[in-house]
């Protein structure tokens, strides 16, 4: 079915980085000379989701084209849409996949002059092709309920962004409840159907907080770990041509509906409105949506466009589009009940660097950051972060040798029998995350740096717990600031590393990089362990934890 018989609307978040396609005959635009450069005074400066990072060569082009010099700034969905909402008047301009959470918001309807779609990518599901013809999924009209209850059954394992802070994560969860309740437009946070969560959530085997992060885990571990990515279909279609995996993806468009994301350019500052619409008016015309559509399998908007490269994309790509409740306690109660009722919970040591470099400003900051995710924080961004109801935490402080792991654990929620409408801390849980708060106050900074022992000890603790409580989702979480200065150095870590159980793998090591810590081993650690560097010389020790709990 052509693009032009199909009925678009758009809806969702907006967050996963989406990479340029692969092998495709158009080359990349030139980059930016240094009179176009992103210093270049009066630039219309642009804040988006970080899912739209390949588009910065557009940036040349649009000046060329328009006259108007732009700056690209990309962040997370959470952080990008807490800054609009903050208005702090960093942005003249916002680009997301989606606004309707954005404006849903009284204040975010205040903030948005104006918006306009520039191009389309449906959410789709990519199945291994083996077991797509295996389990009989090719030829077959697949449902929501279909996904779920493959999910259920076992024979669906996916990689999949942290619902919390994605597009591709909530609008997937939000698709099989609208799918469940039957009438999908009057759907209310009272009456998501809870046991589809819970089905759906069964196949959910690798979480991530951007696609190349999940990219890289379900690459490295398709057919064993996980037989399935669900993401955008332009990520998805990019993924295929790019020749890494063990097999194609055969992509999935459940049949009832799915979420597409519209992208749409929003003006945020009314005193650049001029170069707001010479910019729309360049991307929406021929030369941008070819570019966009060959570069990065995204759909032009207009359906004469689309029929150009109708050669690049499925014809079955773009279905009916499940509409966006309007009942901002669903969307607001279905990331509070994923987080603290249905995502498999969160298990993690905390492996603390209490050497004496830490101390002063350092200690400051990593206590900061500690309240941060015990509660301290009220907004968006914070609320995301924050400890979550059956979550187990270890700190595992080490200087020259390695502390003894103190347990804290967070009470499960209050029972719910029906939907998802938040709930507030019960007194059980304030008093769990102030116990947080005070470990982390009462934290002495003397000593040297045992950093691998410390590593491998917060390794071998998580490996032991996991024995005894295999139902969680198991991580080893380093902050340091410094070299190793005693005990094992790298290639003795590595070492016995390699001789733990091969289930290890399944552990994850984040490494934050702050002050003078070695950079390169620590990549090296990650790259073993199959986690990732977070470098807080750049970020807020805080943020830094924000963007951590995406991947646990």
């Amino acid at each position: 079915m052509k693009l032009a018989r199909r009925t678009l609307m758009g809806l969702g978040l907006g967050l996963g980085l989406v990479l340029a396609a692969c092998n495709k005959s158009e080359a990349p635009p030139p980059s930016a000379s240094p009179a176009v450069a992103d210093e270049a005074a009066g630039a219309l400066q642009i804040l988006a989701t970080s899912d739209l990072k390949d588009l910065e060569p557009l940036a040349p082009l649009i000046q060329r084209a328009t006259g108007v010099p732009v700056k690209f700034r990309f962040g997370g969905t959470m952080e990008s849409t807490q800054e609009v909402l903050a208005g702090d008047g960093k942005a003249d301009v916002a680009w997301f996949a989606n606004a309707k959470y954005l404006l849903s918001d009284k204040t975010g309807q205040q903030r948005v002059k104006l918006q306009e779609k520039i191009m389309l990518s449906p959410i789709a599901v990519g199945v291994s092709e083996s077991d797509a013809k295996k389990f009989g999924w090719v030829d077959r009209k697949m449902t929501w309920a279909d996904i779920t209850a493959a999910a259920k059954a076992g024979q669906l394992s996916y990689a999949l962004s942290n619902p919390a802070t994605s597009n591709q994560g909530f609008m997937s969860l939000l698709g099989v409840v609208a799918a469940a309740s039957g009438s999908p437009e009057a759907l209310t946070a009272a009456d998501v159907d809870r046991q589809a969560i819970a089905d759906f959530l069964k196949g959910y085997k690798i979480v991530g907080d951007n696609s190349t992060y999940l990219a890289e885990q379900f690459t490295k571990y398709q057919g064993t770990r996980a037989n399935a990515f669900i993401n955008y279909e332009s990520w998805l279609l990019s993924l295929n041509a790019s020749g890494k995996l063990r097999e194609p993806l055969h992509l999935i468009y459940p049949h009832e509906g799915v979420s597409t994301a519209d992208y749409p350019l929003m003006l945020l500052n009314e005193a650049r409105r001029a170069d707001y619409l010479k910019v729309v008016e360049y991307l929406k015309g021929e030369t941008a949506q070819l570019w966009l559509a060959r570069q990065t399998l995204r759909r032009p908007i207009k359906a004469e466009l689309a029929q150009q490269v109708e050669n690049l994309l499925p014809a079955r790509g773009m279905q009916v589009e499940l509409p966006f409740s309007p009942d901002r306690q669903l969307a607001d109660g279905l990331i509070d009940a994923y987080l603290n009722e249905f995502r498999r919970p969160i298990a993690s040591a905390f492996v603390l660097d209490t050497s004496g470099s830490m101390q002063g400003k350092r200690r400051e900051q990593l206590i900061e950051a500690l309240h941060y995710i015990a509660g301290a924080d009220a907004s968006l961004t914070g609320r995301v972060a924050k400890l979550t109801s059956r979550e187990r935490l270890w700190f595992v402080p080490f200087a020259g040798n390695v502390g003894t792991p103190e347990l804290f654990e967070v009470p499960a929620a209050s029972p719910v029998k029906k939907g998802v409408l938040p709930q507030a801390d019960t007194e059980a849980k304030q008093e769990a995350l102030r116990r947080v708060r005070e470990a982390a106050d009462g934290l002495v900074m003397d000593g040297g740096t045992a950093l691998y022992d410390a590593t491998l000890a917060g390794l071998r603790h998580m490996l032991a717990e996991r024995k005894v409580k295999p139902g969680y989702q198991y991580s080893v979480v380093v902050f340091t600031d410094g070299k190793r200065t005693a005990g094992r150095d790298f290639g003795e870590f590595k070492q016995a590393y390699d001789a733990l159980p091969e289930d290890v793998r399944g552990i994850p090591v984040f490494m934050v990089l702050f002050g003078d810590a070695a950079e390169a081993e620590l990549k090296a650690v990650v790259e073993l362990t199959g986690g990732k560097v977070f470098d807080a010389r750049k970020t807020p020790l805080y943020a830094v934890f924000k963007d951590i709990r995406a991947y646990q």
